[in-house]
């Protein structure tokens, strides 16, 4: 299922440039010149706000060097997911719901680059994004809970199992995710084709499924 893009607004698009801006700046800064010798006056400067505006959008330039976690979709669109029935493959569902999140949210390939090279250069900064990303994580487990308990409802009499099978499916579709974030920056790629990237990459595991299935 491919869904189209939404035209964004002229008050969302300048939201967007100045959070881009931010992180541009703040992510130079520290390149050139470490964590530690970088102030949020400093990155307010170059990128042309005030450090009060900077604020209005990150907690500390902590926050703006490690980006924004990945969302989920709107409410609709996930109880969509949740309301899809047993017959309906489960991972192609994830994966077509996480691909409208990745759709509607538009990344930067620069920006990821620059964020990459300085996670392996300071730990710390590494450990807050691993932190933002267990946060989505859990919401994401949760929706796989709620799915496999619409499909399965027996599974509400054996909290355990339900837990299992959830944190399971949600640990699989981690990795695919890595794995298509990682196809996406290889190929340099934007916002739209991360979409196609995320549903090729769960259509791929499918396959093989299929594949060892039939063996």
């Amino acid at each position: 299922m491919i869904t189209d893009v939404p035209e964004l607004g002229l008050r969302e698009r300048k939201r967007l440039a100045t959070r881009r801006a931010i992180q541009f700046a703040v992510l130079e800064l520290v390149a050139e010149r470490g964590l530690e010798n970088v102030t949020v006056d400093e990155i307010s400067r170059v990128a042309d706000i005030s450090p009060r505006t900077f604020f209005n959008y990150f907690t500390s330039k902590e926050d703006a060097l490690i980006g924004d976690p990945p969302t989920l979709p709107d409410d609709a669109r996930v109880d969509e997911f949740v309301a899809a029935g047993p017959h309906s493959d489960i991972l192609s569902g994830l994966g077509d719901m996480l691909a409208t999140s990745g759709e509607s949210v538009p990344d930067d390939l620069d920006l990821l680059k620059l964020r990459r090279s300085l996670m392996k250069q300071h730990p710390q900064l590494f450990a807050l994004r691993m932190a933002t990303m267990r946060t989505f994580e859990d919401q994401l487990d949760v929706v796989v809970s709620r799915r496999l308990a619409a499909d399965e409802p027996a599974l509400l009499d054996d909290p355990a199992e339900l837990a299992q099978r959830s944190r399971l499916i949600t640990f699989v579709a981690f990795g695919v995710m890595r794995h298509a974030w990682s196809c996406w920056a290889d190929s340099g790629g934007g916002p739209t084709e991360l979409g196609a990237r995320l549903r090729t990459s769960f259509e791929q595991l499918n396959r093989l499924l299929v594949s060892e299935t039939a063996k």
